[in-house]
């Protein structure tokens, strides 16, 4: 059975008896160069523009509770990932946010804009760089302290009026930030700034306007630079042009190593829709890295521990993880990473906060609501792994994550298949050999077939210390692997799934939802 489904079971449980802060008011307004702005240290893990009527949240959590464990049911005997879908249609879309509030078109048109990009990436190709520009556009409507918090009651498992100030503080925003108005069919346009003086400047519009969750994201070219003559570059995606006026200079990705960066803007919504873009040349090494439990302390498999650190504690580095990353960093010339996490996209401020203020820049994915695409609505790891595959055929790619992550277990070495020679190694954290609290079994028996100086299972950060991952040295041969290739930890499935048996009706559906939602837990 998924690790990951006796994980949500688990914190299922605890959240009857947790309650779930949020982060602060995130402000966004800064000069040159884009940074991403100054964020909540705690996490805002929740869902957008789908579901039932937010006034109907509460009476309805029985019956989603009901539903939620004949899907886990149908998860413990090898059935489909039904559980995500299910959950997903308990959460208010921006119509039913509007009615409940009541509030008007005219109200909300009178609110300014938002928007969010995650720090893109772009390739080189026989014509040209192109970038992969991607976000999300939306409106926080006006909503009153108190309606907030009368609102926020609802989230919050327990009573509001027993949380502390700085509790009530955090559910009030959670509330805000749950109760916002995507914006669908929206035209996006970009103002690129390559320096501080704004000396080159390049204005571009996309080609396609927003879905109807408010999403953007399509590779689009740059107007200059447009004569490259890379036979070898690789593209991949939507490039249906887009309009585009000046032009910004840059060295051709095959003429380079070096990443090259640019600022973004998205007109209209400037203080809160920037971002940073990293033109990655044709050939180096790139390293694609997850977040929780490789990068911070999250312990989802620890479930008290799971929610303080996701909703309440500031974000930690997990042992000296960031020194292991500035090596890297400093000794790599050619080495480009991407951060790469399916928590969903209205948390991209407070990682991409956390992440950049630890570790070494790059580009940055998350998990997006496009909801009419298929794979990336159920394997969204998959699916932005064989973008960037697919983007960057010439490059060898490293893969860091832990092991309690059951997409992670199967899509890690389902690479090396599908991609043959682009795999360079994977490192994966067996968070069981160092946290007794990790109960959870999981699955080696995709790496059977790999050889096995390709990938290596590490316990602390300092086993990656002095590989020469240039030439391909994946493995630190001081740290016994004894792998033995299927499903792992067996012994603790009585003990975990004994905690499936506690989901509670009195949670709201919301709660239950959101959290399901937000960690993608199946």
């Amino acid at each position: 059975m998924a690790r990951q489904t006796y994980a949500v079971w688990m914190l299922i449980a605890a959240l009857t008896v947790s309650a779930s802060p949020a982060p602060s008011p995130r402000q966004e307004k800064g000069p040159w160069p884009p940074q991403v702005t100054p964020a909540p240290t705690k996490t805002q893990l929740i869902q957008r523009g789908i579901g039932s009527d937010v006034s109907s949240l509460t009476s309805d959590a029985a019956s989603l509770a009901n539903s939620f464990t004949e899907a886990l049911g149908s998860a413990a005997t090898g059935g489909t990932n039904g559980i995500e879908p299910a959950a997903l249609t308990s959460l208010p879309t921006g119509s039913q946010i509007m009615s409940t509030l009541g509030i008007s078109e005219s109200d909300l048109a009178a609110t300014p804009t938002s928007a969010l990009q995650r720090r893109p990436y772009g390739n080189f190709t026989d014509k040209g760089w192109q970038v992969r520009f991607n976000g999300f556009i939306y409106k926080t409507p006006n909503i009153s302290e108190s309606d907030l918090a009368k609102y926020a009651d609802g989230f919050v498992v327990g009573n509001y009026d027993q949380l502390p100030p700085d509790q009530q503080a955090n559910a009030r925003n959670l509330t805000s930030e749950i109760f916002i108005v995507q914006q669908g069919n929206v035209s996006v346009t970009l103002d690129l700034v390559a320096d501080m003086n704004g000396s080159s400047k390049e204005s571009i519009t996309l080609p396609y306007n927003t879905t109807a969750e408010g999403d953007f994201d399509v590779f689009v070219p740059l107007s200059g630079n447009n004569q490259g003559d890379n036979a070898n570059g690789g593209s991949t995606g939507t490039n249906a042009g887009g309009n585009s006026t000046g032009s910004l200079q840059f060295a051709n990705g095959n003429e380079t190593n070096n990443v090259q960066t640019f600022g973004s803007w998205v007109r209209g919504a400037a203080d809160t829709g920037n971002a940073t873009v990293y033109l990655v040349p044709d050939k180096g090494l790139t390293t694609i890295s997850d977040i929780d439990d490789i990068l911070r302390i999250t312990k989802i498999y620890e479930p008290e521990e799971g929610l303080l650190n996701s909703f309440a504690r500031p974000f930690t580095a997990w042992e000296n993880m960031p020194d292991i990353y500035a090596n890297w960093s400093k000794s790599i010339p050619t080495m480009h990473f991407h951060y790469l996490t399916t928590t969903p996209e209205q948390a991209t401020r407070p990682y991409e906060d956390f992440v950049f203020k630890t570790y070494p820049d790059g580009s940055f994915d998350d998990r997006p609501l496009n909801f009419t695409n298929g794979d990336e609505t159920l394997s969204p790891r998959k699916y932005l792994l064989d973008k960037i595959f697919q983007t960057f055929p010439n490059r060898k790619f490293n893969l860091i994550a832990d092991t309690s992550n059951s997409d992670v277990m199967k899509d890690y070495p389902q690479m090396v298949t599908d991609y043959p020679g682009q795999v360079n190694c994977i490192w994966l954290r067996n968070t069981s050999e160092t946290d007794s609290g990790d109960l959870f079994p999981y699955d080696t028996s995709g790496f059977k077939n790999l050889n096995n100086n390709s990938y290596m299972f590490f316990i602390n950060a300092n086993d990656l210390m002095n590989l020469d991952i240039e030439n391909g040295q994946c493995r630190n041969t001081t740290i016994p692997q004894n792998v033995t290739f299927g499903e792992q930890d067996e012994a603790a499935k009585d003990k975990v799934t004994g905690a499936a048996s506690q989901v509670a009706t009195s949670m709201s559906a919301l709660g239950l939802a959101l959290f399901v939602a937000a960690w993608n837990i199946v």
